[in-house]
């Protein structure tokens, strides 16, 4: 099975977990989608106040090296065990998620481009960017919605971690990217991909059909 692995990359609260969701949503279970923010690294040993100090957008801070492995596995045409991360815990989770080997494989993160390895490992590489003002008030209602933080919290980790590293080892990979835009509700460039996944899809099937015929 020939498989085309896209990375969608930008600065927390760019959008590009919207553009990722937008083309799930589109192709279904005809598309696999595994998220970089999984790959945290687990912290067992730590105590929950320990582990709220941990820069999170450091990459050191995630497990990519699995990551990449995972990505050569499912390539190869391997089924692969997710990991899960839990981010009410700041920990990752007992659980993981079963991925089988599909045509397109798309993952999302900050610092998906940061790493030589796993940007080679890429056929076609989007970036995700927004204004910064954006951005911060999209994590911030996110991480009170979505992950229990509370306001002072938030505003502390973007001005102490998330605002440098951003333009420390996010927003310089813009430049590695095949395409940029400038929201993840860019319908001109949702069609473009779109247009682009389903002729993937479809040389997929019939390729397949042929394995099958022969």
């Amino acid at each position: 099975m020939k498989t085309t692995i896209i990375g969608i990359a930008g600065g927390t609260g760019s959008g590009k977990s919207t553009f990722t969701n937008r083309l799930k949503d589109y192709f279904g279970d005809k598309v696999t989608v595994i998220y970089h923010d999984n790959y945290y690294a687990p912290h067992d040993d730590l105590t929950f106040k320990e582990r709220q100090t941990i820069n999170y957008d450091h990459p050191d801070a995630l497990e990519t090296d699995l990551l990449v492995k995972h990505l050569k596995e499912l390539r190869e045409g391997h089924s692969i065990e997710c990991p899960v991360y839990d981010f009410t815990l700041h920990n990752r989770s007992q659980e993981t998620i079963v991925i089988k080997p599909s045509h397109v494989i798309i993952v999302e993160g900050i610092l998906i481009f940061q790493s030589q390895e796993l940007r080679d490992i890429f056929d076609i590489k989007i970036f995700v960017e927004a204004d910064a003002d954006e951005r911060i008030l999209r994590r911030v209602l996110r991480d009170m919605n979505e992950r229990g933080r509370k306001l002072d919290d938030i505003i502390e980790q973007y001005l102490t971690t998330v605002k440098p590293m951003h333009y420390l080892y996010v927003e310089p990979t813009k430049n590695v990217a095949d395409i940029v835009i400038n929201s993840g509700l860019n319908n001109v460039a949702f069609d473009i991909m779109k247009t682009k996944i389903e002729d993937i899809l479809k040389k997929g099937a019939a390729a397949d059909e042929a394995e099958k015929a022969w």
